[in-house]
C-alpha cells in the first residue's frame, strides 16, 4: 500500500507560478475497538494497524502482554481486538491528532516502569543507526512522517516504520516487537523529531532502555527517563550527541558530575 498521493498544486518558484502534481502523505481515520468499545481514535497513515493497535493498547497501559489478547482482526479503518478478561479493562476514548499525539495521557510516574538493563551501546553505533534509518526516501519525497526504528546494540535493525505522527510510529514499532517475540529490553529507539514525555512514557512502558534522535528533547521527558531508567540522546549528528540520561547506556561516556 502506498502512503502518498499525488495530488495537484500551483508551484511558485523564481517569480514564476506553473501547476503541477505533488506528493501529499496520505492521513486516515483508524479505530482502536476493544470489546465492543472504541478506545481510540488516530490520525494516521494506512499501514501496520495492527502493529499500531498493539503497541498503543501496551503503551497506553490497557494490556501488559500480548497473551492478554484473545483475538485481534483488522479491518478498512479500525483494528478490533477481544481481550481475554474483558471486565478488567476499563478505559475511557482516547482521540490521537495527527500533529504527533494530539491529545496527552495523565502522567502518573508511580505507574510507569523503573527499567534495569546492561545495555551499552557504542556511539559510532548510534551515529549510523541515525544516518542509515533517517535517511527516508518516502520524507526526502514529501516531507511529511516521520520515521521510527528499533534497532539491536550491533546495529542490527528490527523494524523500521513511518507515519505522520512519530508517537504512531514508536506504536507500530513496539507492537511490531510484541507482535514477532522481540525482547526490547536489548533494543533501542531512533526517531526523528523531538524527543517528548510521551515518547519517553511509551519507551518506559514497552521497557526500552535507550531512546536517541537527531532532534531535541524536553525538560519532564529528561525528567521521567532520568527516574525510570531511560538513557535520552539527541541532537545525534555526524560524531557528537548530547547525552541527557543514564550516560551508562552509551558505551564510554562518563557518568554525570556530581551536582
Amino acid at each position: 500500500m502506498t502512503m502518498y498521493h499525488e495530488l495537484p498544486c500551483i508551484k511558485y518558484e523564481d517569480g514564476n507560478y506553473a501547476p503541477v502534481l505533488h506528493p501529499v502523505v496520505d492521513e486516515v481515520p483508524v479505530s482502536v475497538i476493544v470489546n465492543g468499545r472504541t478506545a481510540a481514535t488516530m490520525m494516521t497513515s494506512p499501514t501496520m494497524l495492527k502493529e499500531l493497535a498493539v503497541g498503543f493498547l501496551l503503551t497506553e497501559g490497557l494490556i501488559k502482554s500480548l497473551d492478554e489478547i484473545e483475538a485481534l482482526a483488522e479491518r478498512e479503518s479500525s483494528v478490533e481486538v477481544i481481550t481475554k478478561n474483558p471486565q478488567k479493562l476499563l478505559f475511557s476514548k482516547k482521540s490521537v491528532l495527527s500533529g504527533c499525539g494530539g491529545t496527552t495521557s495523565f502522567l502518573d510516574t508511580r505507574r510507569l516502569p523503573k527499567i534495569s538493563s546492561d545495555l551499552a551501546v557504542a556511539p559510532e553505533t548510534i551515529v549510523a543507526s541515525v544516518k542509515d534509518l533517517l535517511n527516508s526516501p518516502l520524507h526526502r519525497l514529501t516531507g511529511g512522517v516521520h520515521g521510527v526504528g528499533l534497532v539491536r546494540a550491533d546495529g542490527g535493525v528490527v523494524t523500521f516504520v513511518e507515519d505522520i505522527g512519530r508517537h504512531n510510529a514508536l506504536d507500530r514499532v513496539i507492537g511490531f516487537a510484541a507482535l514477532n517475540g522481540v525482547t526490547t529490553d536489548g533494543c533501542f529507539v531512533v526517531c526523528t523529531g523531538r524527543i517528548s514525555s510521551e515518547m519517553a512514557r511509551k519507551c518506559l512502558r514497552a521497557r526500552i532502555p535507550l531512546i536517541v534522535s537527531r532532534g531535541a528533547t524536553t525538560s519532564l521527558a529528561v525528567e521521567l527517563a532520568a527516574k525510570g531508567g531511560l538513557a535520552i540522546v539527541g541532537f545525534v549528528r555526524a560524531g557528537r550527541m548530547n547525552i541527557y540520561t543514564h550516560p551508562e547506556r552509551v558505551a564510554g561516556a562518563p557518568p554525570f558530575p556530581d551536582a
